[in-house]
């Protein structure tokens, strides 16, 4: 498979070693606005290099990714569908549900597999905590508690991520795209939310640095989260409790501290017990979600973490942002 990759940045970055290190495709052409991240990209991978994406869409490639920032997402994603690329889309999908709507419907027409960047399902963690559940070893599930974090750094308020045309809100739009997906992922659909936004530290406003959430399924199961810009030592915590115990993911290894997954079950007959399992190394979940996205390709099916997951979880942030509005 020929790939391009529009945007080399951090992520266009990541995403390409991810495919460099699979070995499944090659990546033959780069864009980004800035030459030189362009042409230092290109080296790396052997491509050519543009400043225009438009190019990479009519460049001879099989999918692209899409790692700009998320005005761009809609009108790239659009224009490569429309050329018959099979496109993997940074999160946010997209900035609003019109321009995901717009992708998801071109993906269709198109006839492509649309992926979102969703690479915290591919944790091991994550991984090791859905097949837990999937195995029965919790029972049924009851409720979910995630909380997600980083603490910003110097100059962050100048940054794209805090102007709003570009990426369409504040830290819900931001790590609150993975926590939305992941509460989805585990409990499914959501039948009502209340949000609560605030702006604790950095000079963002009207964006958030902080964000809380309830969701509710329609069978009582809930789903409480918070994101944060002001979470100083970046963390990662998910709970999944069920009738019949829990599973806990803790860190991300990294600057969020070694991932394990942890297992307990309600169990009044003995002395309490866990089954701990760490997983050591270096984060290889980029890899993981590339492997899953050429699987997808080849096989003709929607893939983990679609392009339809990521529309839902940005509703859910929509809706999240509307609750907060309306103080509910």
């Amino acid at each position: 498979m020929r790939v391009g990759v529009i945007g080399a940045g951090l992520q266009g970055r990541r995403r390409a070693k991810a495919v460099i290190d699979t070995g499944e495709a090659k990546i033959t052409v780069v864009a980004d606005i800035d030459r030189r991240a362009a042409a230092d990209l290109a080296a790396v991978t052997g491509a050519v290099f543009t400043t225009a994406w438009e190019e990479v869409v009519a460049a001879d490639v099989d999918a692209i990714l899409v790692c700009t920032p998320p005005h761009l997402h809609a009108p790239v994603t659009v224009a490569a569908a429309g050329a018959g690329k099979h496109v993997l889309c940074e999160k946010p999908l997209a900035r609003n549900f019109c321009e995901g709507r717009r992708m998801v419907e071109a993906a269709r027409t198109g006839g492509i597999v649309l992926k979102c960047g969703f690479n915290l399902r591919h944790h091991p963690g994550v991984e090791q905590a859905r097949a837990w559940i999937d195995e029965g070893e919790i029972g049924e599930a009851v409720f979910l508690r995630l909380r997600y974090g980083i603490g910003g750094r110097p100059g962050y308020e100048r940054e794209w991520r805090v102007r709003a045309a570009i990426a369409g809100g504040g830290q819900l739009m931001d790590q609150g795209m993975h926590a939305l997906d992941l509460c989805r992922y585990f409990l499914g659909e959501f039948a009502t939310v209340k949000g609560v936004t605030a702006t604790g530290f950095w000079p963002v406003s009207p964006l958030e640095d902080n964000a809380f959430g309830l969701l509710k399924t329609e069978k009582g199961q809930v789903a409480s989260l918070h994101v944060s810009w002001t979470q100083w030592k970046n963390l990662f915590s998910l709970e999944v409790y069920g009738k019949e115990g829990y599973v806990t993911v803790e860190g991300l290894g990294g600057s969020y501290g070694g991932e394990r997954a942890i297992l307990g079950r309600r169990d009044f007959s003995r002395p309490f017990s866990e089954t701990v399992i760490e997983f050591r190394g270096e984060d290889r979940s980029w890899q993981a979600e590339w492997q899953e996205f050429c699987a997808a390709v080849k096989e003709g099916r929607e893939p983990s973490g679609s392009g339809r997951d990521g529309l839902e979880a940005l509703k859910l942030a929509l809706m999240l942002y509307d609750s907060a509005g309306r103080g509910d």
